[in-house]
């Protein structure tokens, strides 16, 4: 059951618990001359909170490292080095929730401190609600978000490249990131 506030539509006041199952964090970042790679962790957990002022809801969310996949595994495991995410002294990235400010009745900007080699920045995340329905659990309710933001990498220690003899680099700065969640309410 959705609650409105504003004539914004979101999900009922409560924590939710993001299913791992059905949520994706990937991103898109632009390689030699310009094709995307893409790529996304497959462990993922956390919780948000929609409060009775949406404006108050929380998010906290992590990543592990070491579940990056972008379907080539010589690349993941270039990506597992000091040379990009740094896995074995950063096993981890983190998302916490700092803002959230209405623009319409489903979208939203979240505003949170990410967390990537042990750097933090803060990021803003347009974001959607995509709605809400029943689980495959008899009685429960799940609710859908998707997000996207936008990242310098070098702004997070990630600063690895390679110049090739025309000047161009393998691998570009800018990252977007894609984020889609469905989560089930806490009882």
């Amino acid at each position: 059951m959705t609650s409105t506030t504003n004539t914004a539509t979101l999900p009922k006041a409560g924590t939710y618990a993001i299913d791992p199952a059905h949520t994706e964090v990937g991103f898109v970042a632009r390689h030699l001359i310009g094709t995307k790679v893409r790529g996304r962790f497959t462990d993922v957990s956390g919780t948000f909170t929609v409060a009775e002022n949406p404006e108050d809801s929380t998010l906290d969310a992590v990543v592990q490292a070491a579940s990056i996949h972008t379907n080539q595994a010589q690349r993941d495991d270039h990506l597992r080095t000091n040379d990009f995410l740094d896995v074995p002294n950063h096993p981890t990235l983190t998302l916490k929730s700092t803002g959230l400010k209405r623009v319409d009745d489903t979208h939203w900007v979240l505003t949170g401190d990410l967390t990537i080699r042990g750097v933090t920045k803060s990021v803003d995340f347009d974001l959607e609600f995509l709605g809400e329905g029943p689980a495959m659990q008899e009685g429960k309710t799940v609710v859908a978000f998707s997000a996207t933001g936008e990242i310098d990498r070098r702004d997070f220690g990630v600063s690895f490249n390679h110049s090739l003899l025309d000047g161009s680099v393998v691998v570009g700065n800018k990252v977007v990131i894609e984020i889609e969640v469905e989560a089930g309410l806490v009882d």
